[in-house]
């Protein structure tokens, strides 16, 4: 199930298939009873230690948005009675350790910063046009900030791209001409990361907030009233030209995306004409659509048969598959260095947003997968994401906000995140042998591999024998998350139902390990020196 991390690694492994045992460390009896015998040993899980590309350490990213009074994910975040951030979410996106935090979605398009910055008192409300209601503005770039440095993450702003060419966001039917230009865009950086900045200062704000990636624009290709292309490349130039001005040593990412995934991606002309300051380009990974004529991913029709519900999941991943590896080759037509920003991806099958399948287990075949499949690819894939953040009735978020007060907890998809970030190497590495049931991502630091293994397997469990080739292991440690039940959900009254349980496996001559069926874990081998 798991596809070469590129050409390269590839033509290594097969060379390696070839030559059998030979290239093994003779001293490692485990790792070449493993290896030589992998013909009579399908279940076998050996990995090549060498490192293929160095992990990003913004690699998992959760994703911010204002929704109005739609789903009042940023301000049900708010303790209004403390004014400051909710302890119980300050405490719940600390234990998920988040690499980055994004500040954008599509009220970015209207989104004016001045309004979200100053003194309490002087910041208007705003219109929530996309999603109902209105924003108090109460949070807006401190208050991002200052949640990014107490739960470890780095802050990513998405700037109002000229309203992504929408005009009915340039004059709304309030009056308001909501659309931002590339100076307003270039204030926002100096007004984040210029040490003399008057207007930060004059708000209090002495020492520069030193925001390092930005993003230009939000599914501007979605629209259909929006920027064509080729309008889209030259804005997208006017506007990185006037922020690097501000800041040379900002990290841009332009949209890449398609047209509402009509297969033609904007990469390649956004590189040909804005490559020399874009570092990267964004892809959303939504607008998944089950294959099946028959489908059950509707309504509560899984319910009833929730095998096959498992087997579509894993069927769209496919998808996920398929339009990353097109975006690399896009880049590599362009004889482009940029990385690929997954700044949004979450699973929405009908009903829109809510579909219940999400606090069940039953959805974490497709998440997990989709971590893998976002890791073996990390020599291109620099930011992923798997949900919304936070909120308070969609199930595609990665944190559930209870209101008016209560407790956060963590979705499937967000336990799955916290699982891998937390045992996780720095460089992703090859996987050489695997049973057909499990989908690999490994990855390694100077003295342990890391697995994020997924039982594709929704009723039998996998036995296996870990190896790594040339080295011995010295110790075994499974985090396993194995409900007994995949329709298992989480609720505010069972809000740890998904915590890893950690397994240490006893000392042998080979390190033995039988996944359960639907189960998720990370594994860690410890290498002897």
């Amino acid at each position: 199930m798991n596809t070469p991390v590129n050409r390269r690694q590839f033509l290594r492994d097969a060379s390696i298939l070839a030559t059998g045992s030979m290239l093994l460390n003779a001293s490692n009896p485990d790792a070449s009873a493993a290896f030589a015998g992998r013909e009579s040993n399908p279940n076998a899980l050996v990995v090549d230690p060498e490192p293929l590309f160095a992990i990003s350490p913004r690699f998992y990213m959760q994703f911010m948005e204002p929704l109005g009074v739609t789903d009042a994910s940023v301000e049900a975040a708010w303790d209004y009675d403390r004014d400051d951030w909710r302890a119980d979410l300050v405490k719940t996106v600390s234990d998920l350790s988040p690499d980055t935090i994004r500040w954008g979605g599509n009220f970015i398009r209207y989104y004016k910063w001045r309004e979200g910055v100053g003194p309490l008192q002087d910041r208007p409300p705003m219109f929530n046009y996309d999603w109902g209601g209105k924003e108090t503005n109460r949070i807006g770039t401190h208050e991002l900030v200052d949640l990014c440095r107490r739960v470890g993450a780095e802050p990513l702003i998405c700037v109002n791209f000229m309203s992504d060419g929408v005009r009915r966001h340039w004059k709304t039917v309030h009056g308001e001409n909501r659309c931002g230009d590339a100076e307003e865009a270039a204030d926002w950086v100096s007004y984040a990361n210029d040490p003399d900045n008057r207007e930060r200062k004059k708000h209090g704000i002495l020492q520069p907030y030193n925001i390092r990636w930005w993003q230009i624009g939000n599914e501007t290709s979605y629209a259909s009233d929006g920027f064509q292309l080729d309008q889209a490349a030259d804005h997208t130039l006017t506007f990185a030209k006037a922020m690097k001005k501000k800041d040379p040593s900002i990290t841009l990412i332009g949209w890449g995306d398609d047209r509402g995934h009509d297969g033609r991606f904007w990469a390649g002309e956004m590189l040909k004409r804005a490559g020399e300051y874009l570092d990267c380009v964004a892809l959303h990974m939504m607008g998944m659509r089950p294959r099946r004529k028959n489908t059950v991913l509707a309504g509560d029709a899984y319910q009833r048969e929730p095998e096959q519900a498992w087997e579509e999941l894993l069927e769209l991943t496919q998808t996920v598959e398929s339009r990353i590896q097109r975006m690399k080759a896009i880049i590599e037509s362009q004889h482009s260095s940029a990385c690929i920003a997954v700044t949004e991806g979450h699973l929405s099958i009908n009903p829109h947003n809510s579909n219940p399948i999400l606090q069940e287990w039953l959805s974490s075949v497709y998440h997990a997968r989709s971590m893998n499949i976002y890791q073996r690819h990390g020599d291109r894939v620099s930011i992923c994401t798997g949900a919304d953040f936070c909120g308070t009735r969609w199930t595609v978020n990665a944190v559930k906000v209870q209101v008016p007060r209560g407790i956060s907890y963590l979705m499937p998809v967000a336990s799955i995140m916290r699982l891998f970030k937390k045992h996780n190497g720095k460089h992703g590495i090859g996987t050489l042998s695997c049973p057909a049931d499990l989908d690999v991502a490994a990855s390694r630091s100077d003295t342990a591999v890391y697995l994020h293994v997924v039982n594709l397997n929704y009723r039998k469990p996998v036995q296996t024998t870990f190896a790594v080739r040339g080295k011995e292991i010295a110790g075994v440690r499974v985090f396993e998350i194995a409900p007994e039940n995949p329709r298992q959900s989480v609720d505010q009254d069972r809000p740890d139902v998904f915590a890893p349980k950690e397994k240490v496996l006893p000392p042998g001559r080979t390190w033995t390990w039988n996944f359960p069926a639907a189960s998720v874990s990370a594994v860690e081998l410890q290498l002897k020196a």
